[in-house]
């Protein structure tokens, strides 16, 4: 069956970046607002969250309350910092958001050097706010998007998907079946849909490579990873593990046949002794 596909409607979305917009520029605390992530790429939907940073005059950092500041956007449900010492909300209406609280000195100025990591093609439109002109200089420094270098690229991913996939089976030899499940997922698949997505010149997702993966990606890549999933019990993660690293040397021969990849082959093949003999 074809993938249903996310609902378009993002109406509550734009309303509350109007909003934002609106109540950041009548809080002189504020320098600047710049949003980034789904919205800013035009590819919002009616499940979409809202990601900005506030960018706050440096000596009002202290006194700026941001969970307080972000209840006149809509009701709060949830507010806490989190992990990575980001503002994390939930609004009443389930919609999610991540604010960071940056002071705006040495913040704007870091902008630049996301490139690479941060794509902003409207950035005049993802700027909700600047007071200095700085956020907007800045951030246009993020509107051209350049694709990996495909050579170095290949060969750093190939390289990490040998290193790890041998971590997996090692962990996997110890028994710790949800350690190798979580390497499994959230350290080799990504890799994996990097170096598929140079392959097949579908870069436009790069930065969060399960990204629409059903449009951008051929069914037969679709049905590789699918292979490579797993629930956490042993013999279904050991079953994935053995598939991974077959997708992995498909894919890895193709890039050596493309760009001259330098294959470990003899290393290889240990690596699915190792695995081959975990059954």
């Amino acid at each position: 069956m074809p993938a249903r596909s996310a609902p378009s409607d993002r109406s509550a979305l734009d309303d509350r970046i109007a909003r934002l917009r609106q109540l950041a520029h009548a809080d002189t605390r504020l320098e600047g607002v710049l949003l980034y992530g789904s919205w800013t790429v035009g590819e919002a939907d009616a499940h979409s969250d809202i990601e900005a940073y506030l960018y706050i005059q440096d000596d009002r950092l202290a006194d700026f309350d941001g969970p307080g500041f972000l209840a006149q956007l809509a009701p709060l449900q949830l507010a806490y910092t989190n992990m990575y010492g980001i503002l994390a909300v939930v609004f009443d209406d389930l919609m999610r958001g991540e604010f960071h609280l940056t002071p705006a000195g040495p913040g704007i100025d870091e902008v630049p050097t996301w490139r690479g990591m941060v794509h902003l093609p409207r950035p005049d439109d993802a700027v909700l706010l600047d007071r200095t002109g700085r956020l907007t200089k800045a951030a246009r420094e993020l509107a051209d998007f350049r694709p990996p270098e495909p050579v170095t690229t290949a060969q750093r991913l190939t390289d990490e998907l040998t290193n790890w996939t041998l971590m997996l089976a090692h962990v996997l030899a110890r028994g710790e079946i949800a350690r190798a499940h979580n390497l499994l997922h959230a350290v080799v698949a990504p890799q994996q849909l990097q170096l598929c997505r140079l392959l097949r010149d579908s870069t436009a997702h790069w930065l969060t490579p399960s990204r629409a993966l059903e449009q951008d990606l051929p069914d037969t890549d679709r049905r590789r990873y699918v292979s490579t999933t797993a629930a956490a019990r042993e013999e279904d993660v050991r079953r994935a593990a053995r598939d991974s690293w077959r997708w992995s040397r498909d894919l890895t021969a193709e890039a050596a046949g493309r760009w001259g990849v330098h294959v470990p082959h003899a290393l290889h093949d240990r690596i699915g002794g190792l695995l081959d003999g975990l059954r």
